[in-house]
């Protein structure tokens, strides 16, 4: 059976990570699908104080719009000298039009003459999958195969949802340098690459971005969904899910 997914985005940059990620990983006959597949469907709001808690009620939400298996992140920038702004507010950190260059215009302008041993900053994900049949199983099956490999795997008191977390630690450029990537990635800079995260090519910045850090945790537990897939009877209902608890983050 061809495994179909929705990742709860209208992003296409997201999009096609994923799919890179997939195909890296050798997990063929996968169907990505995302949010603007699915125009209709509701906005979920981000209502959550951390990235785990807006990540999981973006999963739940597109799980029950489409009752597909639904995958969501929700990541963004910490800086330490703005006492870990814009955190879960960073893709409306200007505003709620989710500008990226007005983002980055007021993250300048307040970093603005900030030392440099002073400009510390990392990018967190959180990544939840919800809907997927026997999630729990799945999910303690692929980690036990995973021994040895480092993992913050977290999963809920419900069966099903299960969330992983990744996170890249950086500096905050005095200016924009690349132009790949989106988001904060033109002033993302990495001391030990001595590059901004949008100076990086598409395969390397996976290999160490905090999305690419997160969905490769999750990768395990889609392959092994996916190996699972014929021999699965039967899907969560929504009731299970109905109330999803909150999540710490370390």
């Amino acid at each position: 059976m061809r495994m179909r997914i929705v990742l709860a985005t209208t992003n296409p940059g997201k999009v096609g990570e994923l799919e890179d990620l997939l195909k890296d990983a050798g997990l063929t006959g996968v169907e990505i699908l995302s949010l603007a597949d699915f125009p209709g469907l509701p906005v979920v709001e981000e209502t959550g104080k951390t990235f785990a808690q807006n990540a999981l009620l973006k999963a739940r939400g597109a799980w029950l719009g489409t009752g597909l298996p639904a995958l969501a992140d929700d990541s963004g920038l910490e800086i330490d000298a703005l006492r870990g702004e814009p955190g879960v507010r960073s893709a409306r950190f200007a505003g709620e039009a989710h500008d990226d260059e007005a983002n980055i215009t007021k993250v300048l302008s307040l970093m603005a003459g900030v030392p440099t041993d002073q400009r510390g900053a990392r990018f967190q994900c959180a990544l939840a999958l919800v809907g997927a049949r026997g999630l729990a199983s799945v999910a303690r099956g692929a980690q036990s195969q995973s021994r040895g490999m480092e993992s913050d795997t977290r999963r809920s008191e419900s069966p099903e949802p299960v969330l992983v977390m990744g996170r890249v630690e950086g500096v905050i450029a005095t200016e924009k340098k690349g132009d790949r990537g989106f988001g904060y990635d033109p002033i993302f800079y990495l001391p030990e690459r001595n590059l901004t995260m949008a100076q990086l090519l598409p395969q390397e910045k996976n290999t160490i971005s905090h999305r690419g850090q997160a969905f490769k945790k999750m990768l395990p537990i889609l392959c092994a969904y996916a190996g699972q897939l014929s021999s699965s009877s039967r899907s969560p209902s929504p009731e299970s899910l109905e109330s999803l608890p909150i999540i710490n983050e370390d």
